[in-house]
């Protein structure tokens, strides 16, 4: 059934009906977890995981640690 479909039965059901109806789909969406929060929550987590008390390597530490991998790679 689409949602177009839904509305125009619900428009047919009495008053009260309507009202059950509401009630049921706000009870419904309240059963649905915050999937933004918990999706926060998990990013939060992650950049805990990854911090360290040492400053960021700058680009040339990056350009070098990268090379120093292709090296041990490839030779």
């Amino acid at each position: 059934m689409s949602l177009q479909e839904l509305k125009k039965q619900a428009r047919q059901l009495s008053v009260s009906d309507r009202l059950e109806l509401v009630h049921a789909i706000i009870e419904s969406l309240q059963d649905v977890p915050n999937q933004q929060s918990e999706r926060s929550d998990i990013i939060k987590q992650m950049k805990g995981l990854l911090k360290t008390d040492e400053p960021a390597p700058t680009d040339e530490q990056v350009a070098a640690m990268l090379e120093e991998r292709r090296m041990e790679k490839y030779y």
